[in-house]
Order: structure tokens, then sequence, then C-alpha cells
């Protein structure tokens, strides 16, 4: 802890030993457009960058302002290794507040998806609501941050 700080404030900032500049986190599917319209139209992802013929690879990644940290979806001329492995494979955003959540889920449901029930109740006992993307990985919208 900082010298009148609090623990929260010091584990905001990442830790000397570990340098990071971006985060990305790169999933295969077989629905690029599909799944790249889900998060761009549907959740609200920007769209920061994309790629064709890389090696038998086209990609796209998106996410939040500042591209610090993004999602890559990519596709393979040879096909990918298959669907979600488990229902509890999640993305989790946490919303500043109901009303911001409330309008992400229902750009959602006016996309046509369908909230599903989360495998784990902790997510619906703290106001989750989860949602499947074209692949069946879920997407979990929370009301609030919990820390």
């Amino acid at each position: 802890m900082n010298e009148g700080g609090s623990a929260r404030e010091s584990s905001n900032a990442w830790p000397d030993a570990l340098r990071v500049a971006q985060v990305r986190i790169a999933r295969p599917t077989d629905r690029l457009d599909e799944v790249v319209r889900f998060y761009v139209e549907g959740l609200g992802l920007r769209e920061l960058d994309r790629f064709v013929d890389h090696a038998g690879y086209d990609g796209v990644m998106v996410g939040l302002p500042g591209a610090e940290y993004h999602l890559e979806f990519t596709t393979h001329v040879d096909g990918s290794p298959g669907a979600a492995p488990s229902a509890e494979n999640l993305l989790v955003l946490y919303f500043e507040s109901e009303r911001h959540r409330d309008e992400v889920a229902g750009r959602l449901g006016a996309f046509g998806v369908e909230p599903v029930s989360a495998e784990n109740p902790f997510w619906a006992a703290n106001g989750g609501v989860t949602f499947p993307d074209p692949d069946g990985w879920r997407i979990v919208l929370m009301p609030r941050p919990v820390f």
C-alpha cells in the first residue's frame, strides 16, 4: 500500500515486474462476420483493426476506446477447432449502473439475441444478464463493478 493511499489505489497500477502495454484475448471462429457484427453492432464495441490472408488467417480486433484491451477474432482457411468449450467461458463487462447495463441488454434483445441462464448462480444473484454470442461464448453484463 502506498503511504497515504489505499490498497485499492495501489492495486490499480500494473506491477513493476509486468510492464504490459496492451492485452489481447484472441479466439478462432468459423462465423467471423456474424461474431464481429454481434460484438460491434450488438454489444457496441468498436472495430479497431482487421487483416486478410495473413498465413491463411483473416481477423478482426474489437475493443474499448484506447485499444489497450481488445478482443481478436480469427478465421482460418482450414476451419477452427470448434465451439466454446463450456458455459463458464465468460467475458464479463461491468457497467457504471443498471441503466447502462439495461441499454446494452436491450440492444442485444433488439438484435435478436435472447439471454440465457448463467451456469454459475453468482452472476444472476448479483444482477448479471448473460447472452451467448454466435459461437456460444457467453457475455455477462453486470450492473456495477465489484471492486
